[in-house]
């Protein structure tokens, strides 16, 4: 793979075969390496100064990893993955167990692989080793779209500094605020008003008592804290959202300690402590946008958050990217490569689907941040319930794998 930030005219943008891919976070380089397994040069249009992943941890389900077996870095990712016993809730009120779901054998039976956790970092840094395994990949860097021309060979994208790139077709990835999704839609977000803190702290930084092998939550009214174990249990990644009393917009910067700890003044100690660790924040204010049924625009199609940006509740945005790449790769197979028929199967097998996950995770919110009698109520139905019922309910979204990812 050859990053490059200077170059205009290069061979693997002007070969016949290139596929143009708006975007090199993690569903950008998923789908550069789907399109490389289908037998196509790749040209990554990328519009950060350096590729990389912004953020701390994620959480992965067993989807996740069937994405990455079939896009052949599994492994990769495996080894830099810490595997949980469990997902836990708590009250952050008066610290009662809501609910325990173990993620250990039974867990990796029922859904064919594991439930574990893992700094994004990794997860973009094992695609892109992948991508450059490929040597058909180019990403050029500080290069943002800034429109779209389509004939009936192919398509041509001009940047914010004037130069152009050709390819056959191209891959809208590039994110929450996808250019290529304001050409084709145009449509507004949803600003959710919740603001998400997050942080990383290393291990002898982190409160002995919740050096738990655990992605753990604790649930309050308007407001949730999330930590579990990074890097071989070496950091711990720490998530904190709350309802804003602020107009938000949608954005990402610096926070603030004060703000933070402005929003938690009811929740338990032992939860609380959790808020005074991070010596750095970074502040997102959420939203996603109303799910569409239109994805693919002539030889453009969108991918990962540029389709379907989510809300954070059910952790499931990395791990949809992940899916549209390895469906994508496998519509062009079943299609022979003739990109206007596979974005269609693509889109069809996709649309439900995500729309689901993004309508989920708005509910998951609701309920994560109950309060009052639906606190209550909330806590009755999870308390004492057994594994396998927590498991019947994950089913539809966990049991996803590339073999039947085309049957939508």
């Amino acid at each position: 793979m050859n990053p490059s930030s200077n170059s205009s005219s290069n061979p693997t943008s002007n070969s016949p075969q290139t596929v143009l891919i708006a975007g090199g976070g993690i569903g950008g380089i998923a789908a550069a390496l789907a399109l490389t397994r289908r037998g196509f040069a790749v040209t990554v249009l990328e519009q950060s100064p350096e590729l990389g992943e912004i953020g701390a941890g994620i959480q992965f389900g067993p989807n996740a990893f069937a994405a990455l077996d079939a896009l052949g870095v599994g492994e990769l990712a495996r080894s830099r993955a810490v595997y949980t016993d469990e997902m836990v809730m708590h009250d952050a009120l008066d610290e009662t167990l809501v609910g325990r779901i173990p993620t250990g054998e039974a867990f990796r039976e029922r859904f064919g692989n594991p439930y574990a956790v893992i700094h994004r970092a990794d997860v973009h840094r094992s695609l892109l080793e992948g991508a450059q395994a490929t040597d058909r990949v180019q990403v050029l860097t500080s290069t943002t779209v800034d429109r779209i021309e389509q004939d009936a060979h192919g398509v041509t994208v001009h940047d914010t500094r004037g130069r152009t790139h050709r390819g056959v077709a191209l891959i809208g990835a590039d994110g929450v605020k996808s250019a290529v999704r304001r050409q084709y839609v145009g449509d507004d977000a949803r600003v959710s008003g919740h603001v998400v803190y997050r942080a990383v702290v290393d291990k002898h930084d982190f409160p002995a008592d919740l050096q738990w092998n655990a992605a753990s939550i604790w649930v309050g009214p308007n407001c949730h804290l999330v930590h579990y174990p990074l890097r071989g249990g070496e950091q711990y990644n720490v998530v904190v959202t709350f309802h804003s009393r602020e107009r938000e917009e949608w954005s990402v910067r610096e926070g603030s300690r004060e703000e933070v700890q402005s929003y938690f003044e009811g929740v338990c100690p032992r939860a609380r402590q959790l808020i005074e660790l991070p010596k750095d924040w970074k502040r997102w204010a959420t939203a996603d946008r109303e799910p569409i049924g239109q994805w693919a625009f002539g030889r453009a199609v969108l991918l990962g958050d540029a389709a379907h940006p989510t809300l954070q509740y059910l952790a499931q945005g990395a791990c949809m990217a992940l899916e549209d790449a390895v469906t994508l790769g496998e519509a062009l197979r079943v299609h022979d490569n003739e990109f206007t028929k596979a974005f269609a199967h693509y889109q069809r097998s996709r649309v439900a689907r995500t729309a689901r996950v993004v309508l989920s995770a708005r509910e998951m919110g609701r309920i994560f941040h109950a309060k009052g009698v639906e606190r209550l109520v909330r806590n009755d139905l999870w308390r004492d319930r057994t594994p396998e019922r927590f498991y019947d309910a994950m089913e539809w979204l966990y049991r996803w794998n590339a073999d039947t990812c085309l049957a939508a």
